[in-house]
């Protein structure tokens, strides 16, 4: 029972720092069964009642956001597709927990265990001797004990509470029709202007615009046409350049299971910018390829280090360089790629250049002691010279948002390979993607293997009028004469 009482006062006291909406975020544990979230001073605090057994209180704290228009923007977007986040706080909510209930563990059993290891005739010996000072002494023992438990100074205070909550259809008024879904959606802050309503109606709106297309295309999806794999056949979805476009993740994985994937390649773009606030793309598309076998690089748009750091924590093999082990007993070699962008048209390259990358990667593939089946990268151009010597099948990437290929390359030794880049995942004109629906067509390509090599590419294409596109199976052929690895 003291470990119980521990642990629960551990764990509804204590908060988690994590990324979350485009936010640094602050977690706190209820026992309220509702989703809190606080907002801020401008815009109204808002609640989801009876989430669970355990409720949370996310207090939203600084963002990168120009705007609060382009702020709220991106709460009715990504509340639109929110899987990705309710995973990352439920995990976080859940370590938080175990967390607790360790450290309730260890300080419930401390004293049964100093009781026992004391034995019984020493206990009357202390307790005989024991005066005023050894009692003081013990007495503070117990308090250092319990405050490295309880860890006060890694908590946050505890939200205010002031304020009543009142339904979104009320605060918005009877005039504004609110989607399904958002019935039980409470509100509540004392900014009320029509400002403050007409941000909130925007919210909506683009919320019930990107629900209503996604969720089509992904039951769409489901049923479409594409060639499903034959006995001892590996089918590998592809996607790349989402540029934050959390929409496309279940139809992308719609497509994929409709085509029987057992695997998924990321070309890498996945952000804007590849920035912290981005998190919540990342967090998306782990939640939508969960389950499959996963392969990454990162793209020139995403900036430094935290796109591949995160999708490595997050059950992404993220390539560096190294021959690995592919999908249907395949290898595969890839690599980030070498250049960085901001959000326009320019190129800055940083450290290697690209022409020097792309010498290196053919170094690694011709110096391979087994014949590189795939090479991944965010631009094919990476694998041109590795084809030109004939040591790759089929290099694939992405990066310029429009789909090229496969096209067939010979080499001088009669090897032959094949060159494929598929179009922008996430439908993106330019380094951004974020929208009720693609502002351009958006691809997911499907890469079939047998007997350990590349035999076929097809693409599927879902436009921003909501129809799909079925590509033809292209098969890909090598040379009889050439051994399959």
């Amino acid at each position: 029972m003291c470990a119980v009482a521990v642990t629960a006062t551990l764990f509804f006291s204590s908060t988690r720092s994590i990324e979350l909406a485009s936010h640094d975020a602050i977690v706190r544990p209820t026992m309220t069964g509702d989703a809190v979230v606080l907002t801020g001073p401008v815009l109204p605090d808002v609640r989801m009642p009876g989430v669970g057994p355990i409720g949370v209180d996310i207090r939203l704290d600084k963002t990168d956001a120009a705007s609060t228009d382009e702020l709220v923007r991106r709460y009715g977007f990504i509340a639109g597709q929110p899987d990705g986040q309710v995973a990352k706080v439920t995990d976080v909510v859940e370590d938080m927990l175990l967390d607790a209930a360790l450290r309730g563990a260890v300080l419930g059993l401390v004293p049964i265990a100093v009781w026992l290891l004391i034995g019984r005739r020493r206990r009357h010996d202390l307790v005989a001797r024991a005066g005023l000072p050894q009692v003081l002494i013990g007495l503070g023992a117990v308090v250092v004990v319990g405050v490295c438990l309880w860890q006060p100074w890694t908590s946050d205070e505890a939200p205010d509470d002031d304020g009543d909550w009142v339904s979104l259809q009320e605060f918005l008024g009877p005039e504004v029709p609110l989607p399904e879904g958002l019935e039980q959606v409470d509100v509540r802050g004392d900014v009320t202007t029509s400002q403050t309503r007409r941000l909130i109606q925007s919210a909506v709106d683009t919320y019930d615009k990107s629900k209503v297309f996604y969720a089509g295309a992904a039951h769409d999806a489901a049923s479409l046409d594409v060639r499903e794999p034959e006995e001892g056949e590996t089918v590998v979805a592809l996607v790349s350049d989402r540029h934050d476009n959390i929409g496309m993740d279940p139809v992308a994985r719609a497509i994929a299971d409709a085509a029987g994937a057992t695997a998924v390649y990321d070309g890498g773009d996945d952000t804007s910018s590849g920035k912290t606030w981005e998190a919540f793309s990342l967090d998306s598309v782990s939640e939508a390829f969960d389950g499959l076998d996963r392969w990454a690089v990162a793209g020139n748009h995403d900036h430094g280090t935290f796109v591949h750091d995160y999708l490595g924590d997050h059950g992404w093999t993220m390539l560096d360089g190294e021959v690995v082990p592919g999908p249907g007993g395949t290898t595969l070699l890839g690599v980030d790629d070498p250049r960085s962008s901001g959000l326009g048209s320019w190129r800055d390259e940083s450290g290697l250049s690209f022409a020097e990358v792309e010498q290196r990667l053919a170094d690694a593939a011709c110096d391979s002691d087994v014949r590189i089946t795939t090479m991944l990268v965010h631009d094919a151009n990476l694998g041109r010279e590795a084809l030109a010597r004939g040591c790759v099948d089929l290099v694939i990437g992405g990066h310029l948002h429009v789909r090229s290929g496969p096209t067939r390359v010979d080499a001088p030794d009669g090897a032959v390979g094949y060159t494929y880049t598929t179009g922008t995942t996430g439908g993106a004109a330019y380094a951004i993607a974020v929208g009720s629906k693609p502002r351009r067509a958006a691809d997911v390509s499907l890469v079939t293997y047998r007997d350990g090599r590349p035999a076929g590419v097809q693409w599927v294409t879902l436009q921003p009028n909501g129809v799909f596109q079925v590509g033809e199976y292209v098969p890909l052929r090598y040379p009889e004469a050439e051994p399959a690895s």
